[in-house]
């Protein structure tokens, strides 16, 4: 078509689409879900794709992703509410302050950011440990972004790097990798860049931008807690890390016995992201709810209260799977996996570079990755010996790198931390960027042994 090969036609729809999108979202404010249907759509319309295929392709994709991370999604958002409101979230911090001392105070902040983000989304876990930056940074008189870019960093790397946050989740499913082996390369991966982007860049940064706090939001936010009993931390810490723990225990076992065998068959059903989240949801209606005085109708409430915000996420989330099942059906997919093997790119150096191309576009991390990953999986089938697990990591990787004004994080971290807009970019879209970059590097170096 238009004295172009078919593979040419389909790589440029493909461009054209997804600038088609990025214009959708940006320019014309369309909210992504409408325009992730309207953007696949059109691919499948301009890809020659027969029409009676275009809408299965779409809800094949959509039911595909929310079969799964729906289910996860609503699991881990209860869970971090239950944390919430029991004080656990408060406790990890305090704990943890009290073990590094003032001095060290912005190295908590990133541990305790790193602990309480595993089960949560990024949003729940800011939100929830926000309070604790200003009052921390009231009673130690240290600079509010030193003690804050360590936090959000923890955040940003748990939420980008390791399951069960959606985001990696979606690049597991797509790309067949092993949930436990993702889990474990991504805290080696993640921990050191939290390192490097929070408490290093924090203390760096904050000698030129210390940050001024709005009086009017500290005293909303920073109020002495109510006199009441906290979960312990070992409790809390038992409760918040079940998952990761049942899903290391389903690896050992796919490792240690034999395929068949009973015991690995039990622990293959409990150490599935559903069952190890609901298992550590149960125990938390104990931990966090009847042992720490909350009745069984309040709790009920708490748990309807938090699926609320998750309305919108789960949508276009779906929306993001039915994009990419339309990519792969189209043959786009095949064409970039047959560029990506002639022009010999890694493909890890691919997942990440695609996975941020559409993040900077798009400002969603979770569509850069469902997207990026729906894009490069068709490499894994090319070129053998392809570290499946790398490539979810590398994809999670990709997604973080400089969010500006067209994500929504960007501004959330602005306001509650009161700075202008070049002073956001400055700390916020810097750290995110050095997470991004770092990550890589770390993820390169572990490709050379795993």
């Amino acid at each position: 078509m238009f004295g172009m090969s078919h593979e040419s036609y389909l790589l440029l729809d493909a461009v054209v689409t997804i600038i088609g999108l990025i214009f959708l979202i940006t320019k014309f404010k369309v909210h992504p879900f409408i325009a992730l249907i309207i953007a696949a759509g059109f691919l499948g319309l301009t890809s020659g794709m027969p029409v009676d295929k275009i809408i299965k392709a779409f809800q094949d994709g959509f039911g595909g992703v929310l079969g799964f991370v729906g289910i996860i999604l609503a699991l881990g958002t209860m869970l971090g509410k239950m944390m919430a409101e029991s004080g656990g979230a408060d406790q990890i911090a305090q704990t943890l302050i009290r073990a590094f001392g003032k001095e060290k105070v912005q190295w908590a902040m990133m541990f305790a950011a790193f602990l309480v983000g595993i089960p949560l989304f990024f949003e729940i876990g800011f939100v929830l440990l926000i309070p604790l930056v200003f009052i921390v940074a009231r009673r130690t008189g240290v600079s509010l972004i030193k003690i804050g870019i360590p936090l959000l960093a923890g955040l940003s790397a748990v939420h980008g790097l390791v399951p069960p946050h959606p985001g990696p989740l979606l690049a597991i499913g797509v790309f067949g990798a092993d949930i436990g082996k993702t889990i474990l390369y991504g805290l080696i991966v993640a921990l050191p860049t939290a390192i490097i982007a929070g408490p290093i860049f924090g203390t760096f940064i904050a000698k030129y931008i210390p940050g001024n706090p709005s009086q009017e939001l500290v005293d909303q936010l920073a109020r002495e807690p109510e006199n009441k009993t906290l979960p312990s931390f070992s409790i809390t810490l038992i409760t918040v890390l079940l998952p990761v723990f049942l899903m290391l225990l389903k690896t050992f076992a796919d490792i240690a016995l034999a395929d068949g065998h009973v015991v690995r068959n039990w622990m293959d059903m409990i150490g599935h992201p559903i069952s190890a989240l609901l298992l550590a949801l149960l125990l938390s209606l104990y931990t966090f709810g009847h042992r720490q005085g909350i009745h069984s109708k309040q709790i009920l409430k708490l748990l309807d209260a938090s699926l609320a915000p998750t309305a919108a996420i789960i949508l276009i989330i779906g929306a993001g799977g039915g994009f990419k099942q339309m990519l792969v059906t189209s043959g786009v997919g095949d064409v970039i996996g047959h560029m990506a093997v002639n022009a010999q790119i890694n493909p890890i150096l691919l997942a990440w570079l695609v996975a941020a191309v559409i993040r900077v576009a798009t400002g969603s991390a979770t569509v850069a990755t469902i997207t990026g990953a729906g894009i490069v999986v068709p490499v894994v089938g090319m070129i053998p010996g392809v570290n499946r697990e790398l490539l979810v990591l590398a994809t999670g990787a990709g997604s973080l790198i400089l969010s500006h004004v067209n994500d929504a994080g960007f501004w959330l971290v602005k306001q509650y931390f009161n700075m202008t807009v070049a002073e956001t970019f400055k700390t916020w879209t810097a750290m995110e960027t050095i997470l991004s970059v770092v990550a890589l590097i770390f993820i390169m170096l572990l490709s050379l042994v795993v």
